[in-house]
């Protein structure tokens, strides 16, 4: 609640599942006699302390078997009667072993993708074990077995046949010899069972398959720093126990309640949510200022002190029709030719003016519209090469222009769009001042009757240029090649 309030800045750890696992497979112990192979089956409970650590309870248990190809003298307690005439170890040791791990999934963490569907992880932890080792050292009668017959020097599969189909009857009815004795600081059970610490490491793959259900593989040892699991104690080396199994894992508690455990969630889901659809974070209202209300904001403005009313490009830079220098809003010569380059500080070119466009100049100085209008000039609209579609910024400018017309009723707009070299620039020109008028009639509110409908004309293409007048013409008028009409 804290944190959903804004008075803490981390969100709670979730509740999480814990992992039921069930196991069973191949198991061995390496020791001094050569171990055949064995079964065990496992029963596990897991519980996450983070997405990467999880501790676990494990319960396994194994049944091994084991026959030497070696003859042996000298032996211990059941083997002790055997003396100088050689025998064979072998042996059959039960093991129940609990143990409790830690545990480090080592692929939870990751900044390029959702959560794992698979889980690499380690562990390590420690054991108790009871082991029932027994050795088959006496016959059906209790008498010794002769070994006489076992062939000398053959290899090991003969020994190991010639033993199990006519001496062994494989009754492993006596303990196996324990080294001094009890052997501290566990010892055994009744006589007959070891208890002994053991260490135990591994690591294993599993895969989700489901909400519920993983699937996987996992190899574990067990070290009991021990040398009586295969009923010789030589002292040379400790025994270990190998268990290879195929796991299934279960989510259980209430899915409603808790998520699936920590190693099954990337702990990155949040901040890249929270990134991606922000619900927590505060968010400041977007200010938009326009200093100089030329309808391109402060932000992207590149001339952020353009006169009021000056014609600007998308970037706010004041419109220069001619490239003579003189910004159009200074400029008392539009389009000067470039043959009349340079231009004087009114950006009038150094080329003598022709007799009859000095008077016409003089007309239209002397000129007095029926109504006057007090907008001297409005910004122009850019469209992207080969579009007939308002981009964001053009909406921008047209929202300052509607502006502007409303606190001049009195003024017309000529909306001029150019493009005269063919058909398809025609139809072009045509489209660019007829999304122009739609936009500001339709989104904007202003009369229709207030535009004056002009196309084709010589000039940029993608500009449309509007023109403050009291003038009179057509609002709307046919296009031109409606079958080369540009589609939005």
């Amino acid at each position: 609640n804290e944190f959903n309030n804004n008075q803490y800045p981390y969100p709670a750890r979730p509740r999480d599942q814990w992992l039921l696992g069930l196991g069973a497979g191949y198991s061995r112990i390496f020791g001094d006699v050569d171990g055949r192979p064995g079964f065990g089956g496992s029963i596990s409970l897991r519980k996450a302390l983070s997405h990467v650590w999880s501790i676990r309870g494990e319960y396994v248990g194994s049944f091994n078997s084991g026959l030497d190809y070696r003859r042996r003298t000298g032996g211990t307690g059941p083997w002790a009667a055997y003396g100088n005439q050689g025998y064979f170890a072998n042996y059959q040791t039960r093991t129940h072993q609990g143990s409790i791990e830690a545990v480090a999934s080592l692929n939870t963490i990751s900044n390029y993708r959702g959560n794992p569907k698979s889980d690499v992880y380690v562990f390590a932890g420690y054991a108790l074990i009871a082991a029932d080792v027994n050795v088959d050292a006496r016959n059906a009668n209790g008498g010794l077995y002769n070994f006489s017959s076992v062939p000398a020097g053959g290899s090991r599969a003969d020994i190991r046949s010639a033993l199990k189909d006519n001496i062994l009857d494989g009754t492993y009815e006596q303990n196996a010899f324990v080294a001094n004795g009890s052997r501290t600081p566990i010892g055994r059970i009744n006589d007959n069972w070891l208890l002994r610490h053991a260490a135990t490491f591994g690591a294993g793959y599993t895969r989700k398959v489901s909400k519920t259900l993983s699937l996987g593989v996992e190899q574990r040892f067990t070290l009991p720093f021990d040398d009586d699991f295969d009923g010789i104690a030589s002292g040379q080396s400790n025994d270990f126990i190998s268990f290879t199994s195929i796991k299934a894992g279960i989510n259980i508690c209430s899915q409603s309640k808790r998520v699936a455990p920590l190693w099954q969630i990337n702990p990155n889901n949040f901040i890249y949510n929270e990134l991606n659809n922000p619900k927590h974070m505060k968010l400041p209202k977007p200010v938009l200022p326009d200093a100089d209300g030329d309808g391109v904001t402060d932000q992207f403005d590149l001339e952020p002190s353009t006169p009021a009313g000056a014609p600007v490009d998308t970037h706010g830079v004041s419109r220069d029709s001619d490239g003579d220098g003189v910004p159009d809003f200074k400029d008392k010569e539009l389009l000067t030719p470039q043959s009349c380059f340079p231009v004087n500080a009114d950006g009038v070119g150094n080329c003598p003016e022709p007799a009859c466009c000095k008077e016409l100049r003089e007309k239209i100085a002397n000129y007095k519209p029926a109504s006057e209008c007090a907008l001297t000039s409005l910004a122009s609209v850019q469209f992207r090469a080969n579009t007939a579609t308002l981009s964001k910024d053009a909406q921008a400018v047209l929202a300052t222009v509607a502006q502007q017309l409303n606190a001049n009723p009195t003024c017309k707009v000529k909306v001029v769009g150019y493009g005269a070299t063919d058909k398809r620039a025609q139809q072009l020109s045509y489209d660019h001042v007829n999304a122009v008028i739609k936009h500001l009639v339709e989104k904007q509110g202003i009369s229709e009757s207030r535009f004056i409908f002009s196309y084709g004309q010589d000039g940029d293409i993608n500009t449309v240029d509007l023109l403050p007048t009291t003038e009179e013409g057509p609002s709307t008028v046919p296009a031109p090649f409606p079958n080369l009409k540009k589609a939005k």
